[in-house]
């Protein structure tokens, strides 16, 4: 993924409890509606134990916006009050990247 630097990254790394019946649905509707919003760039993201989700931005206003989107409202607080034991959210400014691949 090139993307025109510098960008932003959010971070978002979570811990999620035993019991998270509809967390995969609901985590694949936000993927889907993320997608569409003014400023985004893209998604990556790896779920074992630790769930950590990157999504990218092309302005701090435009993750904000996404913050307070209304269904992006909701999810946050179905998953503070059903899914999550623990998770941080960090935002990084994106100056450098590189890659490997070997393929």
């Amino acid at each position: 993924m090139e993307l025109k630097k510098p960008y932003y990254a959010v971070i978002f790394t979570s811990i999620t409890t035993e019991d998270n019946k509809g967390y995969m649905e609901m985590a694949h509707q936000m993927e889907s509606l993320a997608k569409r919003q003014t400023g985004f760039l893209g998604f990556e993201s790896a779920r074992d134990q630790l769930g950590i989700n990157v999504s990218y931005w092309d302005s701090l206003v435009a993750i904000a916006d996404w913050k307070m989107q209304a269904d992006h409202l909701f999810a946050q607080k179905k998953g503070r009050e059903e899914w999550y034991k623990w998770y941080k959210v960090r935002i990084c400014m994106v100056e450098r990247e590189y890659e490997f691949g070997n393929g």
